[in-house]
């Protein structure tokens, strides 16, 4: 139980450690790791393989040797008549087994049939004679009786350990000999197991060793190349969200490729750019509203003071009194579109539905302007051709639309200009609104971005016009809502128009 908890509390302490390295070094790590159990795995497969490979290629070798030399040894033996032409070609049986051991590098033994060893490679090196003792390294050297036994009658290989023949495992093939149909002898081969196969195995070992160590030192280099290109990336991901976190929004991450990580660079390097947009128009707003929440304060601030203490006449202070009051319902539009801009982006803004006459509320609307349009001398067209048409929406949120709209084109007509108003009621029910003034127009470059939050055409006279950029996308937000759609066109020097869509009946 203690042992199976210390395993584990050096489990776990081992993966808290991985878990803190960086991206780089866990890939690399865990690369290297599956390369190295590869190669080990590999190694043990290819010593199996190798180890049956040797063992068979090893029994054939030896049985083919005691064959040739039996059958080598039956032919001569059969020629023989006399004991001189006998012992001549014992020398001659000698040669061949000599030669032969060194050739399959193991011992090949001629026994009688007691098992007394006759011939064998020692022989063959100290020079052999047929009056010579026999061998002084296999004088008492016996083949246990089983085994001769059954060597006897047929060729038989196998392998096995006996103290008598060797210390060791060995493979042991053998051959009888037979002459006019009576078996004078048997042709023995013996090889050690472990000593042989272990020489065979460090050869192939060390040509293994050096071609895995060459391919693993190549493999670990493109690996750690592979790894450095495909993690520089996320490096440069991570560098550029710090440097976002302090509002640097200027770096971007390189890109290389069409695969996913480079989709995931491409997808990073434009939310950046529109982070970078915001943060800019964020910025604008910021500065645009302060502006339009200071002037109006200072202005309503200075009126009164005035009124306060003297300095404005009597006779001027009703006048005054209705600029204040212009100036109020001013900031007070101001925190609405604020507070509307804010319901919507929590989802927390729900359309009141009803029917009503989009013409009447267009009507109503442009009323409210009677002053600045009197002001600046506007012509007003299109109300004595417009019919009253029935649309179901949300009526104050329309107003606001519309109030925006009438607002924009009063503010950029040009003295004695301007402004064309229509309702038209398409085929498939859907009812187009369009305000349209005569003035400058919008650039073509500014149409695209125009109902972006906080965006203000006109920058170089941005605290001039009353707005803080919040206007058409909030226009564009609530038609969206409704399901409709708004849009603008513009020619420069000309005109400026906008139009939307609403439903006319109950389908919501």
């Amino acid at each position: 139980m203690e042992r199976n908890n210390f395993l584990k509390k050096r489990v776990h302490r081992i993966g808290r450690f991985f878990t803190h390295l960086p991206l780089f070094a866990k890939y690399l790590t865990i690369m290297t790791s599956l390369m190295l159990v590869s190669y080990i795995v590999l190694a043990s497969a290819l010593t199996v393989f190798l180890s049956t490979k040797w063992t068979k290629e090893t029994e054939a070798l030896l049985n083919q040797n005691v064959k040739q030399n039996a059958e080598y040894c039956e032919n001569l033996f059969a020629k023989c008549t006399t004991n001189e032409e006998f012992s001549n070609a014992l020398v001659i049986v000698c040669n061949n087994i000599g030669i032969t051991s060194t050739a399959i590098d193991a011992d090949v033994f001629f026994c009688n049939p007691s098992g007394e060893v006759l011939l064998c490679r020692e022989d063959f090196d100290y020079g052999y004679s047929p009056s010579s003792d026999n061998c002084p390294v296999h004088m008492n050297y016996y083949f246990p009786e089983n085994v001769l036994e059954e060597s006897l009658k047929e060729p038989l290989i196998f392998r096995d350990k006996d103290e008598k023949v060797m210390d060791e495992y060995f493979f042991m093939a053998s051959y009888p000999v037979k002459v006019r149909g009576s078996t004078i002898g048997v042709v023995f081969a013996v090889k050690p197991v472990q000593s042989s196969l272990k020489a065979y195995t460090m050869s192939m070992a060390g040509m293994y060793l050096s071609s895995a160590l060459f391919a693993a030192a190549l493999s670990f280099l493109v690996i750690y190349a592979f790894t450095a290109k495909m993690t520089k990336p996320l490096r440069q991901m991570s560098n550029a969200t710090k440097s976002y976190a302090k509002g640097d929004f200027s770096k971007r991450v390189s890109v290389r490729g069409s695969d996913e990580l480079a989709e995931l660079c491409n997808s990073f390097n434009k939310m950046a750019a529109a982070l970078s947009v915001l943060e800019s128009s964020r910025r604008s707003f910021v500065a645009n509203v302060s502006h339009e929440l200071k002037t109006p304060m200072t202005t309503i601030s200075g009126f009164i003071d005035g009124i306060l203490d003297g300095t404005i006449p009597e006779e001027q202070r009703e006048e005054y009194l209705q600029r204040v009051s212009s100036e109020v319902k001013r900031l007070s539009r101001l925190v609405v579109s604020m507070l509307n801009l804010s319901k919507i982006e929590a989802g927390e803004l729900d359309l009141k539905y009803k029917e009503f006459d989009i013409s009447n509320l267009l009507l109503n609307c442009m009323l409210t302007f009677e002053q600045e349009i009197e002001k600046k001398e506007i012509n007003i067209i299109g109300f004595e051709n417009i019919k009253n048409t029935v649309v179901y929406a949300d009526r104050d949120m329309i107003y606001q639309v519309v109030y925006n709209l009438i607002d924009n084109a009063v503010k950029f007509t040009q003295q004695n200009g301007e402004i064309t108003v229509s309702v038209d009621r398409r085929i498939d029910g859907r009812v187009i609104v369009s305000i349209k003034n005569s003035g400058e127009g919008i650039d073509s470059e500014e149409i695209s971005r125009i109902f972006e939050r906080f965006y203000k055409v006109d920058k170089s006279r941005s605290y001039d016009i009353k707005s803080a950029g919040l206007g058409l996308y909030l226009c564009k937000t609530i038609i969206d809502m409704h399901g409709g759609k708004i849009s603008v066109e513009s020619e420069k020097g000309n005109y400026t128009k906008f139009s939307f869509e609403l439903e006319n009946d109950k389908k919501k």
